[in-house]
């Protein structure tokens, strides 16, 4: 979060809520929708830090609006994000634990796991079919990040079909 907030941030100032709104306009429903609290709460941690920099505005008849612009120093750290390469494969995957323990645990059938993840990528995809066919067409980052999702779960399912190929 604190990493997308600075990017946001390299456009101009803004305060928490049109933050947020960013957000969810750019990503949209296929992604967690961030909670304005979590949003606030990591500005005033970037601000601690000296990566951005508040700033009362007066409103009249409201109370006033804090917003934030980029340092020097966030506009590094933005930099530094953008040279990194995502770590991925997942090799830590709590499913795959579930896999390997069953057997030995005698507590669940390694067979029945696989059907029951199984149903469940599936139901994760019928909704992200939903979801592609209800989102915005002209949001290609919406679309994109719901087709990368569905693309790691046909992944998902032909590993557990190989999976269930090496149990059974």
């Amino acid at each position: 979060m604190r990493l997308a907030l600075l990017a946001l941030l390299t456009r101009s100032p803004a305060h928490g809520y049109e933050l947020k709104q960013d957000l969810e306009k750019l990503l949209g429903a296929a992604y967690p929708q961030p909670n304005v609290g979590q949003i606030y709460v990591t500005l005033g941690r970037l601000e601690k830090s000296g990566l951005i920099e508040g700033e009362d505005v007066e409103q009249s008849g409201r109370p006033n609006k804090r917003t934030y612009k980029l340092t020097d120093a966030g506009r590094e750290a933005v930099l530094a994000w953008f040279e990194e390469t995502a770590e991925e494969p997942r090799v830590r995957d709590e499913f795959f634990m579930k896999l390997a323990l069953a057997p030995q645990s005698g507590l669940a059938d390694p067979i029945a796991l696989i059907n029951k993840q199984r149903r469940q990528y599936l139901n994760t995809m019928r909704d992200l079919s939903k979801l592609a066919a209800a989102e915005d067409r002209d949001n290609k980052i919406s679309q994109l990040l719901i087709e990368g999702a569905m693309l790691h779960l046909q992944a998902d399912l032909d590993w557990l079909e190989r999976c269930q190929e090496e149990l059974e």
